[in-house]
Parts: C-alpha cells; structure tokens; sequence
C-alpha cells in the first residue's frame, strides 16, 4: 500500500523558515520523482517543488523560487521542503505527492502551514 504522511508544519512568523518531511512506504521509492503540492484555502491546489527519481533535476513555483528547497534521502525514503522567507501568503495545506506512468496520483492527508505574526 502506498503510503505518505506529511509532518512539520506549523505556525511562523513571516521571514520565519519551517521544513516539512514526508515519508513514503509501499513503492520503491528511488524509481519515483516526488513533489510538493500546496493548497489554501478557496484556490486550486498548486505544484510547489519537484525533484526527480535521481534528485538531479529540481523544478520550484515561480513563487517560492530561491526560497524553498527540495530534497530526497534515499536511505530513509523521505523528501523535505525547507521553506525560508516564508510570507503570508505560503499559508497553505502542504502535500507530498507521487504518481504511477498509468497516472494515478497519490497524496499524503497534508500539513498545514500557517505564517502570521
């Protein structure tokens, strides 16, 4: 059963940093690209980052570029979202995502993320 579960989220203040983690099970897990997805509340839910199955290739929201970074540990089948500069508007539902060549999609239930002071 593929599995994602979402931790480290939280409230911060606005130039504040966070980082999320995601932990994956149930898939072999270096075969697969992973991303973070973010959604607020009203507004569709919003590719944030993207790291491929090798971690070579990384792709960032216009956004939250040269802000967050993304990144894989193979050996313990995890990704990570550190989030710097964060601002108001980052508040979100973050989620860790992969999908199989067929396209289903999976998600994990999400962390919220909230930046106000």
């Amino acid at each position: 059963q593929v599995q994602l579960v979402e931790s480290g989220g939280g409230l911060v203040q606005p130039g504040g940093s966070l980082r999320l983690s995601c932990a994956a099970s149930g898939f072999i897990f270096r075969n697969y690209a992973m991303r973070w997805y973010r959604q607020a509340p009203g507004k569709e839910r919003e590719l944030v980052a993207h790291i491929s199955s090798n971690g070579r290739t990384t792709n960032y929201a216009e956004s939250v570029k040269g802000r967050f970074t993304i990144s894989r540990d193979d050996a313990e089948n995890t990704i990570n979202l550190q989030m710097n500069n964060l601002r108001a508007q980052d508040t979100a539902v973050y989620y860790c995502n992969t999908w199989e060549s067929s396209g289903r999609n999976y998600w994990g239930q999400g962390t919220q993320v909230t930046v106000s002071s």
